[in-house]
């Protein structure tokens, strides 16, 4: 943004400089760039929400597991969009209705097998 303001602007950063700045970077209003976009739409398109393994999911992402762990995850989960669970990561009802989705209903909720002596 610093340099943004130095190119386009007379080196002061103003709420309209920094707005234009993080609107060409691509960083939305939560702060989310577009690598944080997609870990979390590639966890609830591809994965129904998770849990999802990091190898499963750097290879769907096209990034390197590294760059997810010491990048990405730890600002989503700080943020509340994203949990890291022993069976992998999942996106939490933030990441739903960030991106506008209905939150599904967690599977035991669904589930009646032993209901009703059915």
């Amino acid at each position: 943004v610093r340099d943004f303001a130095e190119v386009k602007g007379d080196g002061v950063i103003t709420e309209e400089i920094a707005t234009a700045a993080l609107d060409l970077l691509e960083v939305d209003p939560r702060g989310f760039d577009s690598l944080d976009r997609k870990m979390l739409q590639t966890i609830i398109g591809k994965f129904d929400g998770g849990p999802v393994g990091i190898e499963s999911l750097a290879a769907a992402i096209g990034e390197e597991r590294g760059t997810l762990e010491d990048v990405i995850e730890p600002f989503l989960i700080q943020q509340g969009f994203l949990m890291r669970t022993a069976r992998g990561r999942i996106a939490t009802r933030l990441a739903y209705l960030h991106f506008g989705m209905r939150v599904p209903e967690p599977a035991h909720a669904t589930l009646s097998l032993f209901e009703d002596g059915k």
